[in-house]
């Protein structure tokens, strides 16, 4: 890879590094390998045609949350990014309704889940482990369903995985796969040459990316043959323990709180207020570190009534030290962000150590 082309972050490149060097190791659940997790959703809501309302995290994608609406009623419960959990008194589902449960940011184990699910029978519950789709938690999960975005942790272009730890029945994709997943492996086929010095524009691959995504949205179409063809061969062990690895040295040079959970969704920060935080993610992209932000909200759009999660979503971003980075683009990563310390962000306010009282009622929590 050539240094002056050297990316922390952004899109995944195809690397057959990733692969496994023998046999395979059976990570995967069983299940319907989807192109992707909301198009995986909306085809299990549409199944089950319940009568009720769908509960959804306060804290969440709003772009996922209002493609669900199509299917169901929807009503929110408060979930925030403070490793307390969801706030069960603000759960108010009965039997008939769904309640989508996740694992934000890979951070936590289940537990509650678990009671909450023995308790409520007459509830369907579909659990989200996109941010670490192969924890403790989801390979022992006791919920009617569960599904994962592998797209986002592993190399692949597209890709969900739907599946049942009761043994349900479940929906099949639709149709073929997806053209945006062929446009988004051209273009990690394409930032593979680039990276590698080859004389492929920035802007060719870059291009095919967003179209592919654009293209993607929504998609219950199948998992490309790419994908699917890929996915049983990855060593997903190997990714799992540098994710977990690279997160961990971030937050001792940071001298931020140490992450919780099995894998950690990579590091989130929390910054002084949503210009602070787009002023850091600007300084990041100039030394070439692409850090996404997880999840921004409209208020003036499609809300979820919560606004302490809307202010949270408005500071916070994820720095993207998955298993591409080695340690010294940890360390560059974090004297970067440490130059900031102090301006833009503070240690103190790190995700995790719950900021203020996050426990209050807001003026405008739907409940």
């Amino acid at each position: 890879m050539r240094p002056d082309r050297r990316e922390i972050g952004s899109e995944f490149h195809w690397n057959p590094a990733v692969l496994l060097d023998g046999d395979r190791d059976g990570h995967l659940p069983a299940g319907e390998l989807f192109a992707t997790a909301c198009g995986a959703m909306s085809a299990l809501v549409q199944r089950l045609a319940r009568p009720g309302r769908l509960h959804v995290p306060s804290f969440f994608c709003m772009g996922v949350a209002e493609a669900l609406s199509k299917d169901m009623p929807l009503a929110w419960y408060r979930h925030l990014p403070d490793d307390r959990g969801p706030r069960w008194e603000t759960l108010h589902a009965t039997p008939g309704d769904v309640v989508l449960a996740q694992n934000l940011f890979g951070r936590e184990d289940g537990a509650g889940w678990r009671d909450w699910i023995g308790a409520h029978p007459g509830v369907t519950v579909l659990e989200d482990h996109s941010h670490d789709p192969f924890s403790p938690w989801a390979r022992t999960s006791t919920a009617p369903y569960a599904v994962a975005s592998l797209r986002k942790t592993l190399p692949v272009p597209d890709g969900a995985v739907l599946w049942s730890p009761r043994g349900l029945d479940l929906p099949s994709p639709v149709g073929a796969s997806a053209e945006g997943a062929h446009l988004k492996l051209t273009a990690m086929l394409l930032k593979a040459a680039w990276l590698d010095g080859r004389p492929v524009p920035k802007d060719t691959f870059r291009a095919l990316q967003q179209r592919g995504e654009q293209a993607l949205l929504g998609s219950a179409a199948p998992a490309s043959p790419f994908t699917a063809a890929v996915l049983p061969l990855l060593d997903i062990a190997g990714l799992r323990s540098a994710n977990i690895r690279n997160a961990r040295a971030l937050q001792a040079l940071l001298g931020a709180p140490a992450p919780k959970g099995a894998v950690p969704f990579r590091v989130q920060l929390l910054a002084a207020g949503e210009t602070a935080r787009d002023t850091l993610l600007t300084h990041l992209a100039s030394a070439g570190i692409f850090a996404p932000v997880h999840w921004r909200q409209d208020r003036d759009g499609f809300f979820s009534g919560d606004d302490e999660a809307a202010d949270l979503a408005a500071r916070i971003l994820t720095v993207p030290v998955d298993h591409r980075c080695g340690p010294a683009e940890v360390h560059r990563t974090a004297e970067i962000l440490l130059t900031h310390r102090g301006t833009l962000w503070d240690p103190a306010d790190a995700v995790g150590t719950a900021p203020g009282d996050a426990g209050r009622s807001s003026s405008r929590w739907a409940g």
